[in-house]
């Protein structure tokens, strides 16, 4: 099932949104490019929006489900 999900996905980028978080994350210090730090914490901050939302979400499914 998750294969399927993820078949589904789009991976594309919009080209404003690239450059907003190539800029966001560029570093010229790193011999990659990139500040790693900046770029883990911006991650990690996403994943726990999206906890959250997800918390929230299974809270209204359970009250729908009673």
């Amino acid at each position: 099932m998750i294969s399927g999900i993820v078949a589904d996905m789009d991976p594309e980028v919009s080209a404003s949104d690239y450059g907003e978080i190539e800029k966001l994350i560029a570093s010229d210090e790193s011999p990659v490019g990139i500040d790693a730090k900046k770029t883990h914490v911006i991650i990690i901050h996403k994943l726990l929006q999206i906890e959250k939302r997800l918390e929230r979400l299974e809270r209204l499914v359970a009250r729908e489900g009673t």
